[in-house]
């Protein structure tokens, strides 16, 4: 239910940390399957992700590692580009300023090519770069800094941070000229196209 301005009442709220309140005392440390449930969009309810990957609701950090990574366990993003926290009955858009989550260490196992890079996020995904987790780089348009990002799940990203980045260039090879690291079997290119 929403109120006229389109923002949630506070009944969906509340709902929402009930839901999450019971997806916490389940113990089950899988994802949820946001991806299966359809609820109806409720609207906004103050919720921001910053680039660097605070999170914050109505403007004041949320600083309980535990809640957020409660929240990013039911974050997904739609195909209409606009990221959600979903349940089952609860549908709340959240702003995102860049990537949802941040690729704060890469961990390389092997070489060459069958070597592979895992990452971990800011909020304790763990993920191997490979078909199924796409490596990116985009140019910053201001400054012209490569910005990397590695696909976590669904349509949701992390931008890998300067100090793994670093690390990439660092295990990377050139190949046809272009520098690249290998993972999961791919060879992933670390400059724009």
């Amino acid at each position: 239910m929403t109120t006229p301005d389109n923002s949630p009442s506070p009944s969906s709220l509340e709902h929402l940390l009930v839901s999450l309140k019971h997806l916490a005392a389940s113990g089950d440390k899988r994802l949820p399957p946001v991806d299966q449930w359809n609820p109806t969009d409720c609207g906004e309810a103050g919720f921001e992700i910053l680039a660097c990957g605070t999170w914050k609701h109505e403007g004041t950090r949320i600083t309980r590692e535990s809640l957020v990574r409660l929240f990013a366990s039911i974050l997904r993003k739609d195909e209409d580009g606009e990221t959600y926290l979903v349940t089952p009955a609860e549908k709340i858009r959240v702003a995102v300023e860049d990537a949802p989550f941040v690729a704060i260490r890469a961990d390389r196992h092997g070489e060459g090519e069958a070597q592979t890079i895992l990452f971990t996020t800011n909020v304790g995904d763990v993920v191997t770069a490979d078909a199924a987790h796409p490596l990116r780089v985009a140019v910053d348009p201001d400054t012209g800094e490569p910005r990397p990002y590695v696909l976590v799940r669904g349509r949701l990203e992390a931008r890998i941070l300067r100090a793994p980045f670093y690390e990439l260039v660092e295990w990377a090879e050139r190949r046809d000229g272009k520098l690249g690291v290998w993972s999961g079997g791919v060879w992933w290119q670390l400059g724009a196209p």
